[in-house]
């Protein structure tokens, strides 16, 4: 069968050109041509039209309120954080796009979660283009997964896996690499733009027409985002990522997409010898053990998804030279700058001639604003050398006026920190408790509306 004409359409303005050109020929635009296929105006098939047919049945418009919507059934992957990040389990014809740094523990997760799957009745593949069927079978075993019956296809050819895929049907395939998947309809290597988008697209709709949930492993760059053209995370239902330090046994998996569940959920895993298992309180992690209090220190409750997480800050100020430091790690180093001069301004608390350096314990990242209360107590704290109370805890938004906002789903955080055995709360005083709740038993909460008099209310307490 004869290929398709190879073209190159440049991607500022669309120009088309025959070959490969450093610069396009009709907008001057630099490294901007990238591989193709021309379009056939013959009546056959397309790249396209495989043997799954259409995405779906052409449908007539129509009005929401008529359109008969259920909710998408899901199928337990056998392991609870996993299914958290998923939104419940996987979705027949979803597709899940999984990046992590190189060791970090995907393929060794999703081998878990296939061998659970299958021993509960379900259909799988697994398509390896980086490892051998040898490899895999060795690394079942390393994990414990004797006897496991899940099916593997040692494959990179996108034509040939899409003709397994319809022969097998499984539940769920996943296919590690997209990187390593190519298609003949091209004559890019492996891992180019061009190869990537094409058997990304041509699995997505398969996935959709045959009701098979794939599961697409990325590489991820230097900088820690996912490899290939962005439209990959655009075309895929769920984009997951797997961070954490591979020094540490903890692996955290985090949503960044899901049309399927919550944005920002994470799962909590520990990597042991028989592989990762799901951590039920992981705000153990988060927290380190001091026998007693110590200075600049501070526990906040932040959400991730629909979980509160108890996380401490660490602060540490140093006096500096004449160009003093201000670095943060798992915290935005520009809100650390911003915060510190608010300290300045609004409660006399001055660091121009001090290192100040912040850290999350624990390697989690917060985003939201409302640690900025945690952070500034730390800095206070550490300043002063003196300790906050013991079971102590704070979170709140901060304002350059000074003024302590609310954070988002304020009871749920406090109920989180009973629950753990926490005693003494800073809040801002829209998320007190309006009355007295026994969910809040033991908990003495002190409800602030400025920066000025969180200090002075932990100088007291002190």
């Amino acid at each position: 069968m004869a290929k398709d004409k190879t073209i190159y359409t440049c991607n500022d303005c669309g120009g088309i050109s025959p070959k490969w050109l450093g610069k396009c020929p009709h907008c001057n635009a630099w490294n901007t041509l990238v591989e193709s296929i021309a379009e056939s105006h013959a009546p056959v098939k397309n790249r396209y039209s495989s043997q799954f047919q259409s995405l779906a049945k052409a449908s007539e418009v129509t009005t929401l309120s008529d359109i008969d919507a259920t909710d998408m059934s899901r199928t337990p992957t056998g392991h609870e954080e996993l299914d958290r990040v998923l939104g419940g389990g996987i979705v027949e014809g979803g597709v899940v796009l999984i990046g992590g740094d190189p060791g970090i523990g995907k393929s060794t997760l999703l081998l878990q979660a296939l061998d659970s799957l299958q021993r509960a009745g379900q259909s799988t593949l697994y398509v390896t283009g980086e490892e051998s069927g040898a490899q895999i079978a060795l690394r079942s075993r390393r994990l414990g997964l004797d006897g496991s019956q899940v099916q593997v296809l040692a494959e990179i050819q996108l034509e040939k896996i899409l003709a397994t895929l319809d022969h097998i049907r499984p539940t769920i395939a996943v296919i590690d690499s997209i990187q390593t998947v190519y298609s003949d309809q091209l004559t890019s290597a492996p891992g180019s733009v061009a190869q990537v988008r094409e058997c990304a697209a041509h699995l997505t709709r398969a996935a959709k027409a045959s009701g098979v949930c794939i599961v697409l492993v990325g590489h991820v760059t230097k900088e820690g985002a996912l490899a290939g053209p962005r439209v990959l995370e655009h075309m895929v239902d769920t984009v997951l990522y797997f961070e954490g330090d591979t020094h540490s046994s903890f692996r955290l998996v985090r949503a960044i997409k899901n049309r399927f569940g919550a944005v920002n959920e994470i799962g909590v895993f520990a990597m042991t010898e028989k592989g990762l298992k799901g951590v039920s309180n992981p705000s153990a992690i988060f927290l380190s053990q001091h026998s007693e209090p110590v200075p600049g220190s501070c526990v906040m409750v932040t959400l991730e998804g629909t979980r509160p997480l108890l996380v401490e800050i660490q602060a540490l100020v140093d006096s500096g030279g004449p160009s003093p430091r201000r670095l943060s790690v798992g915290l935005d180093r520009d809100r650390l700058a911003m915060l510190l001069a608010v300290l300045h301004r609004h409660t006399g608390v001055a660091c121009m001639d001090q290192d100040v350096f912040v850290n999350a314990v624990g390697g989690v990242r917060i985003s939201e604003p409302a640690a900025d209360l945690a952070v500034m107590l730390a800095i206070a704290s550490s300043l002063r050398g003196k300790a906050l109370p013991k079971g102590f805890i704070a979170f709140g938004e901060v304002g350059l006026a000074g003024e302590v906002r609310p954070a988002p789903r304020g009871q749920e955080r406090l109920k989180e920190a009973a629950k753990l055995g926490f005693s003494v709360a800073i809040v801002p005083k829209a998320n007190a408790p309006k009355k007295n709740d026994k969910a809040f038993e033991g908990l003495t909460i002190h409800a602030v509306e400025r920066i000025e008099e969180a200090l002075n209310l932990v100088r007291s307490l002190g």
